[in-house]
């Protein structure tokens, strides 16, 4: 009967893990190009672990029907599997800064950050003191080719802030043409994690997939909004908070059982 008390220790642990980053989300709903988060979870059968000589369990998903062949032996937990990001378009928002970029479509803007090349949406920019194109936290814009090449080398420097965006991605200053924004897609978005202030790295034994992005668009003087609903995510808050009460009932039952067991043994012995 203790056992059990683990199952429902368990989804409390998931839901606590949903609630923070459905938290997360919320606290996120005006940073630009934020992309809201999920916990992924699943059912994990203990009987998974044991050897087929320990108890006669069928190697199937848990269901009515297998239930007595396992003699209630099993027991399912639930797993947290990870994170996932939702990556959809978040609204274009208009500012008015003739260095602000947003991108519609796919794709991503590369940067060059301490820990190299990292990829975001987030497209607020500006000119640095040495007149170069880098993004609000300072880190460098890359411009389109020479990929493989020391990344510093595709830098964007400029001789003023007074910069046009085609809707291409190509960089004018005054006349001159500076090149084009390095604007990458990935075919396997579940290879990046972020790496916090809007950015994304590549996750270990990943292949990326990655390839110059063709259906996007760039606007001018505009930014993307999170994609964040703050009404639906106020709305999961409210239902994992239920689910998370319902795991503590069932756990401060199992501990009332516990105590009454502990308590009632030595009478019965008597």
């Amino acid at each position: 009967m203790s056992k059990g008390i683990f199952t429902a220790v368990s989804g409390a642990v998931a839901q606590t893990a949903q609630l923070d980053t459905i938290a997360n989300n919320i606290a996120n709903v005006n940073t630009p190009a934020f992309k809201k988060d999920s916990q992924i979870f699943r059912e994990y059968l203990s009987a998974y672990e044991k050897e087929p000589n320990v108890i006669p369990v069928p190697r199937i998903p848990a269901s009515i029907e297998s239930f007595y062949d396992m003699q209630g032996g099993d027991k399912s937990y639930v797993d947290i599997k990870g994170t996932h990001t939702d990556f959809t378009q978040g609204s274009v928002k208009q500012t008015g800064n003739k260095l602000d970029i947003a991108i519609e479509g796919e794709g991503f803007l590369e940067v060059l950050t301490p820990e190299g090349l990292r990829w975001t949406r987030d497209g607020a920019l500006k000119v640095d003191a040495e007149g170069r194109l880098v993004t609000k936290q300072g880190f460098l814009v890359m411009k389109d080719g020479g990929q493989g090449q020391d990344p510093a080398t595709r830098a964007i420097k400029v001789n003023s802030a007074n910069l046009t965006f085609s809707s291409n991605g190509e960089i004018f200053d005054g006349a001159e043409n500076l090149g084009k924004l390095a604007v990458v897609q990935f075919g396997n978005k579940d290879s990046l994690m972020k790496t916090g202030l809007s950015m994304f790295g590549l996750r270990d034994n990943q292949e990326p997939e990655m390839t110059v992005a063709q259906e996007f668009q760039i606007h001018q003087g505009a930014i993307e909004s999170s994609n964040v609903n703050a009404i639906q995510e106020m709305t999961n808050m409210i239902s994992t908070s239920r689910v998370f009460e319902s795991t503590q009932k069932a756990i401060q039952a199992y501990d009332q059982m516990a105590a009454k067991l502990v308590h009632d043994v030595p009478r019965l012995k008597g």
